[in-house]
């Protein structure tokens, strides 16, 4: 029989296509469902690592990649948000999670692949409730994923007559670690374990592969798949560095040892199959899932080895802040609300420092263009953001309790002060991305423009700084120069802008540059009126007014 090599290539990659699109797909209709709240899973569940297992195998059955748990982790890691033997712990439910991909596969509905996207479909266009629609998407990415490997199984089909495919299969047989080789290449390539194992539940369903040749690439698809955290770590924190490697290294120490143990595992394999009654691809699904399971277990008392190791093969010290909440204890709400009120407002200056370093972080990104600054700066805006959250929910509880006039007011103030300070990380956030313009689109600005954005960026530092230790210390005095020099910002932006004006007028600067310039000052003055707000905070209405009459 005569082989067609187009047909059979286009079937297979528009299969995989197919495939990989349905999975993402599905992923993404499960993430929305589940209200998208991912990041708050693995951030609240990972108290511990055997939490940390759990919440990982969680996650990575809602979104249907254990790359993406793992992609999440290493970033959660390098903001501060979570220690490295948490990470550990969710790597590894990580690992167990996406095998519930390759059991879906081994359920043998293929035949009804086309039915159940014509019902996703339906679902997405001609309903409008969200809840209905997710479903929706789930159902279209579901029948995408079978639709696709019924695609690449056909288009596998004829490899089974091919000699060449037959001594492969015999030399993987003969040499594991060949199989675990090209295992890891192609999810290298593919960059989907869920892809690479499926496809070899495919052949082995035709018949194409053996069981002996199996095993070895189903471990080398393990391995493959930890190069998506290796390059969402390339030029992150030595922390998310060290958490990749403990990916690399889990899965590496996992096929070692069960390549040592290859002949006890595949008569288990076989065991289970022939009295289990299971199809071939079921097969594939639960050696699968035994050797994450089973590695878990074996690695698992290991985690603070695995700590060690990979702290010793990736020294320096990392620089990330504790970006968590040190006060808030819910107990201080239940026996006095105004040790709650002060511990709220410890909480709330820590929040001010982080708004004064991400602003100095962004003075200095604007200046050296230096990627390190800009993820140091987004990183503390992530961090308010969180600060702001968990501030707002103790003090949302703490209202539910009696307070004095006193201490509602202050409840209120310290409301207020969050908000502003949150502001504040947007308008810097604001500045990265004009920088991130400016660096993008080549927009050059003149040597006096760069000057006076310096200028403005100091007055400002140091206005936020006053503000934040005038909250601190209740520093009236201080509060009064913050409004003093906020006065100062508003004059110093109307004239920058005049000036600015000036220049481009006389051609001196282009149009681009004009918007940067006069977009970042004005994210400038805004930070000063959110510095006023909290200096006025700390005066309460009878300062102001005196000191209204005194100017």
């Amino acid at each position: 029989m005569e082989l067609d090599v187009q047909k059979m290539i286009f079937e297979f990659i528009g299969g995989l296509g197919i495939f990989l699109f349905g999975i993402k797909f599905m992923g993404d209709g499960l993430q929305k469902s589940a209200g998208d709240r991912l990041r708050d899973i693995l951030d609240r569940f990972t108290t511990n690592p055997f939490m940390g297992v759990l919440a990982g195998i969680l996650v990575t059955v809602l979104i249907q990649s254990s790359s993406g748990t793992t992609v999440i982790t290493v970033g959660l890691v390098s903001a501060g948000f979570m220690t490295l033997r948490q990470a550990i712990g969710v790597i590894m439910g990580a690992n167990i999670g996406t095998t519930v991909t390759a059991f879906i596969i081994g359920i043998d509905i293929s035949s009804y692949a086309l039915p159940i996207l014509a019902v996703g479909a339906i679902l997405l266009f001609f309903f409008k409730s969200k809840p209905v629609q997710n479903f929706g998407q789930i159902a279209f990415g579901f029948g995408m994923l079978f639709f696709g490997l019924e695609l690449m199984g056909s288009g596998m089909k004829p490899l089974r007559s091919l000699q060449q495919f037959h001594d492969l299969t015999v030399s993987m047989s003969d040499n594991p670690i060949l199989g675990v080789v090209i295992g890891t290449l192609f999810t290298v390539i593919v960059q989907s374990s869920s892809a690479t194992i499926g496809i070899l539940q495919e052949l082995f369903g035709q018949g194409a592969i053996d069981i002996h040749a199996a095993l070895p690439v189903l471990f080398g698809d393990n391995i493959g798949t930890t190069i998506t955290a290796i390059l969402a770590s390339i030029g992150a924190s030595v922390a998310a560095r060290r958490a990749a490697l403990t990916h690399v290294m889990f899965n590496l120490i996992g096929t070692t040892i069960f390549l040592i143990i290859l002949p006890l595992f595949t008569r288990l394999v076989e065991y289970l199959r022939e009295t289990m009654g299971l199809n071939p691809e079921m097969t594939i699904a639960f050696a699968h899932g035994l050797f994450n399971t089973t590695n878990t277990i074996i690695q698992f008392p290991l985690i603070g080895l695995l700590a060690l190791i990979v702290t010793k093969l990736i020294p320096g010290e990392d620089a990330v802040i504790d970006f968590k909440p040190k006060h808030l204890d819910p107990i201080f709400i239940e026996q006095s609300s105004s040790i709650a009120l002060g511990q709220a407002k410890a909480e709330l200056i820590r929040m001010g420092e982080f708004a004064t370093i991400g602003l100095e972080e962004a003075n200095s990104y604007l200046k050296t263009r230096h990627p390190k600054h800009s993820d140091a700066t987004m990183q503390i805006e992530n961090a308010i953001n969180n600060l702001d959250k968990k501030i707002m929910n103790y003090l949302v509880l703490l209202s539910r309790s009696s307070m004095s006039e006193a201490e509602s007011e202050e409840h209120s103030v310290l409301l207020d002060t969050a908000r502003d300070i949150e502001r504040i990380g947007d308008h810097f956030e604001n500045i990265i991305e004009l920088v991130d313009y400016q660096i993008t689109n080549k927009v050059r600005m003149t040597k006096e423009a760069n000057t006076d954005l310096a200028d403005m960026f100091e007055l400002t530092i140091v206005t936020v700084k006053e503000a934040v230790f005038a909250l601190e210390k209740v520093d009236r005095e201080k509060a009064v120069q913050v409004i003093q020099k906020e006065e100062q910002i508003d004059a110093m932006e109307r004239l920058l802008r005049k000036k600015h004006i000036l220049r481009l007028n006389e051609n001196v600067c282009t149009g681009s540059a004009a918007i940067v310039f006069v977009d970042i000052i004005s994210n400038l003055e805004r930070i000063g009126d959110h510095a006023v707000n909290i200096a006025e905070a700390v005066l309460g209405d009878r300062y102001l007014k005196t000191y209204s009459k005194v100017k």
